[in-house]
């Protein structure tokens, strides 16, 4: 098992390659909220090498950089923690909208600050571009976070290229958050070649199609009832069900890699580039050692030629 370090973007920013993504502990995937397993399985995941954590301020309304800031009150020295700003919901969880005002930008940091109980934080994205703001404003309002020593890197989410190439003109952009998986491949069309001419990292959220990938999601009834892919267009029945074609790809690579699918999903990513990070997320402990365990499966220019050779082109079903 291995999780080798490396620099994101041009900044002296260094983590794991293979990072925690948090949101599942704080709502979005069914079943009874658990702080104490959540904070269990984060206390392991340093003690198993993970050193990047990535949250944001709407995941749980604030619960989640709360969630954090227990979990790692005492252990803030060995980790990295990316936070988010620009999707408003209100005190119930009802969705506001986008916002990237520049008053909003800086609000928005104080309040996570607040709820994070840390001076500066490590890596703050804006969540989405808001469409009635430019989004050099708000980038603009992002720097003078890091000129006030309140921030240390700033990245964007689920930008265009254009966008990132505007944003990266006010002030160096450290990573880009964008969904990348074996079924979810769009930002290979100019995305992440904008991201390697400005020497900007991509940190791939999803990875695992959002668990879909792993194998464990055969139909509709593995999700919970308060699971939000249930509304999701990719778990209809006629996706699943068409979507099939890649959980068959991966048990075919597992079997003969003698891995599990999750790894060779998150091999398959992290073998894109050494400038790839992968953030897959999990509530157990024995899912947290599976995924750190594609560090160790290695694919051959040959496997990643046949996988390109065999992934089917089209994915049924809207990402949302």
């Amino acid at each position: 098992m291995t999780n080798p370090r490396k620099t994101l973007g041009s900044s002296t920013l260094e983590v794991g390659r293979i990072g925690l993504g948090c949101m599942g502990m704080s709502e979005f995937y069914g079943g009874a909220r658990d702080e104490a397993a959540c904070i269990k399985v984060l206390h392991a995941a340093v003690e198993l090498g993970v050193t990047h954590f990535d949250t944001a301020d709407m995941y749980g309304v604030g619960h989640n950089e709360e969630l954090i800031a227990k979990a790692f009150a005492d252990r803030w020295g060995k980790v990295t923690v990316a936070t988010k700003f620009g999707v408003q919901r209100g005190p119930g969880g009802e969705w506001l909208g986008i916002c990237g005002r520049p008053e909003y930008v800086k609000e928005a940091c104080e309040k996570s600050l607040k709820r994070l109980g840390v001076e500066t934080i490590d890596l703050y994205y804006q969540h989405r571009p808001d469409p009635n703001v430019p989004l050099e404003d708000s980038v603009g309002a992002m720097k003078e976070l890091v000129a006030a020593g309140k921030v240390r890197f700033i990245g964007l989410s689920e930008c265009t290229a254009e966008q990132l190439r505007a944003a990266h003109a006010v002030h160096p952009i450290t990573a880009l958050q964008s969904e990348y998986s074996l079924w979810t491949r769009n930002v290979e069309d100019g995305i992440l070649g904008t991201c390697r001419e400005l020497g900007i990292s991509l940190v791939a959220y999803s990875p695992l199609g959002r668990g879909f990938l792993t194998g464990g999601i055969p139909n509709r009834e593995a999700l919970d009832e308060h699971d939000w892919r249930r509304s999701n267009p990719r778990f209809s029945e006629d996706a699943l069900a068409q979507n099939a074609r890649f959980v068959e790809l991966l048990q075919e690579l597992a079997a003969r890699k003698k891995a599990t699918q999750a790894q060779v999903a998150l091999a398959w990513v992290l073998a894109q580039g050494e400038d790839i990070f992968v953030i897959p997320g999990t509530r157990r402990i024995e899912r947290l050692r599976e995924n750190l365990g594609a560090g160790s499966v290695e694919l051959t220019a040959e496997e990643l030629a046949e996988i390109r050779s065999r992934l089917p082109k089209e994915t049924a079903g809207a990402r949302y």
